[in-house]
């Protein structure tokens, strides 16, 4: 083991942060060792918007339903998959830029979640907490407009970014056999992982220190995933100009 598999062990999700402000320059390293990420035939199809007008951000912790984490944030970004630049890229060769089937969809959705990720693993190797707020889905067409983002431009998720004001206890992850596949995929093993692995989600869910509970991960998952969620993600995207056809 090393000191960055330690670290990438450690991640837990805060969401109250102290009152200490990030220096731009610390920020902008975040973000460079971000764009350090890999990136699908290097197409970088990706861009932050860093919100920091106090209007602005009471309105984008209403859009979200994420409040606390989101006003006690001293960094409030949002990470967008962007096609807009490379629009601009075509049009300086004499080209215009293709929206038609999913694949441009999928590859700047996908560079966005690995440019995040470099950047949070670089924000948290300098001792700040980060939180992921898949909540900006939840209204994306007026969180566009809030932060005037144009076609072939949506938010994949927001992202905050502060000194820690809390601690958790890192959740148990799957075990590897439940992820890992031989040659094949096997999936008559999900029974009893599942059954497992319930119980030790219990256990820890009754005995961590904060917002304890009586619930196992299938439960949990079973609550999510049983029904359809933000059906009207698909609608938004196409009006963007991305084609799911």
């Amino acid at each position: 083991m090393n000191e960055v598999t330690e670290l990438l062990k450690k991640h837990t999700s805060i969401r109250k942060y102290k009152e200490e402000p990030i220096p731009d320059e610390v920020l902008y390293e975040m973000i460079h060792a971000g764009q350090h990420a890999a990136s699908s035939n290097f197409v970088q199809a990706y861009s932050i918007v860093r919100v920091t007008d106090a209007d602005k951000i009471e309105k984008l912790a209403e859009l979200s339903n994420n409040p606390t984490q989101i006003k006690s944030a001293p960094v409030v970004l949002l990470f967008c998959a962007d096609l807009k630049c490379l629009e601009y890229a075509c049009k300086e060769q004499g080209v215009q830029l293709t929206t038609e089937g999913i694949e441009n969809f999928i590859v700047s959705t996908v560079d966005t979640a690995l440019f995040a990720q470099n950047f949070v693993v670089a924000a948290e190797s300098m001792g700040y907490g980060i939180c992921y707020i898949g909540g900006v889905r939840n209204n994306p067409e007026q969180i566009s407009e809030l932060v005037s983002l144009p076609d072939k431009v949506y938010p994949v998720f927001g992202l905050t970014v502060g000194v820690p004001d809390e601690e958790h206890e890192v959740k148990p992850r799957l075990p590897i056999e439940a992820i890992l596949h031989e040659d094949e995929y096997d999936e008559s093993k999900y029974e009893n992982i599942i059954k497992d692995y319930d119980q030790k989600m219990s256990d820890y869910y009754q005995s961590r220190t904060a917002n304890r509970r009586n619930v196992t991960w299938s439960e949990t998952m079973a609550k999510m995933m049983g029904q359809p969620r933000r059906k009207h993600m698909r609608e938004f995207v196409e009006k963007k100009q991305f084609d799911l056809s």
